[in-house]
């Protein structure tokens, strides 16, 4: 049996659960509503507190949903009760971030700032302290669609393992290489 299929998913006090005949699990907490869609073979049943998904046979297609789908309500549980957070650390001389509305504005050393729309699920703050690297904060109840955008995000100036340079995750260790030595 899956090992992460089989635990049970205990769900607080202040959310919801409903699912429809169609097999579609919507969570509404204190933060919002979710909604996915879990395959037909799948159950998902709730008891005294405690959300349990199961599947019908031992093959290798329904024990890969199985894992699937508790970590997906799962994120989905924990995302409408606490929300999931990212940091995004902006490491180079003169990169700079701004929020304009919904529009999060970077200058990434590029010879045009980069003007980034996000979704309206997303939102995000900036802060740049003087002496320091500027910090973008994400914040979302979907743990996908915050993980696409940090990832967005990041994938317009990566950091490049000589200077590091570049956008990286808060407390992210990079590789870094020896540059050139010169010779006698």
């Amino acid at each position: 049996m899956s090992r992460i299929g089989k635990l049970p998913i205990s769900l607080p006090a202040n959310v919801q659960i409903d699912i429809s005949k169609e097999n579609e699990v919507t969570v509404k907490g204190p933060k919002g509503t979710l909604t996915t869609p879990v395959d037909r073979d799948i159950t998902v049943s709730t008891a005294d507190g405690q959300l349990v998904v199961e599947r019908p046979t031992e093959q290798k297609r329904h024990k890969a949903m199985h894992g699937l789908y508790r970590s997906l309500i799962n994120n989905m549980v924990v995302g409408v009760s606490d929300g999931y957070s990212e940091r995004l650390e902006l490491v180079g001389v003169g990169y700079k971030a701004a929020m304009a509305g919904t529009t999060l504005e970077l200058s990434l050393g590029y010879s045009h700032n980069i003007f980034l729309a996000l979704p309206k699920e997303v939102t995000a703050t900036a802060l740049t302290e003087k002496g320091k690297n500027p910090i973008v904060t994400l914040t979302s109840i979907d743990k996908q669609l915050l993980g696409q955008v940090a990832a967005k995000i990041r994938s317009l100036r990566k950091v490049e393992p000589y200077k590091g340079k570049g956008v990286r995750f808060v407390g992210e260790q990079i590789r870094r290489k020896a540059g050139k030595t010169a010779s006698k």
